[in-house]
């Protein structure tokens, strides 16, 4: 059973989502400011975090940012209607996906089990190389979600290693937005939805400049983006 944890300083919608999630078979804890948001967050006693962007005190955004200097969880975002600076913050900062508010339950739900699911497969043996992707001097291997980049270790949220490894399986070759979305994020792609664009803008600046001046990750307007090989 999964462990959910909502921090959210509006308690009547924190109690409202919580019994949601309980009937759809979640174990969820709610805590209301963002300085006990971090702390239960690194408990280590949760799978994700569901993450209010405006909150007294601390904000989601710096909750969050709190969270990924000891963490790598998932962590979703409930961002106001509209407001796309927050949201382009959350992403940069490493959220994993990001909710508008006013939102469903069930979208809510939706969201939160396509990332459990990308993040659920069980662990490999470190000797175990079966399913490595490579490319370059890039190395995964999917079953560890855990990535190596010129020989060395390379941090990546879930979010961002499900990214590399679509454009790593199609490497050399353009791979649409829409491709990106339904394979990374589980979920069609929104119209204006920036979410694809800031996450490989975080994976270009990880991996760095190729020695001909060029990202490893190229845009091919109206397309997609394309992975070089070498």
């Amino acid at each position: 059973m999964h462990r959910v944890l909502l921090v959210d300083d509006d308690i009547e919608l924190s109690a409202m989502l919580a019994e949601y999630f309980r009937q759809e078979g979640y174990m969820v804890s709610a805590v209301h400011d963002g300085e006990q948001g971090v702390t239960t967050a690194l408990s280590g006693r949760h799978d994700i975090v569901i993450l209010d962007v405006m909150m007294p005190r601390l904000t989601g955004v710096e909750v969050l940012r709190q969270i990924r200097q000891h963490s790598r969880m998932p962590v979703l975002m409930l961002t106001a209607r509209g407001d796309d600076i927050d949201r382009i913050l959350g992403l940069e900062l490493g959220a994993d996906d990001y909710v508008p508010k006013p939102c469903t339950p069930r979208e809510l739900v939706a969201r939160v089990r396509a990332i459990l699911r990308r993040g659920s497969e069980p662990s490999a043996a470190p000797s175990d190389t079966a399913g490595t992707i490579s490319s370059g001097p890039l190395t995964l291997w999917p079953k560890r979600l855990t990535a190596h980049w010129q020989g060395r270790p390379l941090e990546l949220t879930a979010t961002e290693f499900r990214l590399l490894e679509t454009l790593a399986r199609q490497a050399g070759q353009i791979v649409s937005k829409q491709t990106m979305s339904e394979s990374a994020l589980g979920r069609p792609l929104a119209r204006f939805d920036r979410s694809i664009d800031v996450h490989i803008s975080s994976i270009r600046h990880k991996l760095g400049i190729r020695a001909d001046g060029r990202t490893w990750i190229q845009t091919v307007r109206g397309q997609g983006y394309l992975l070089v090989k070498d």
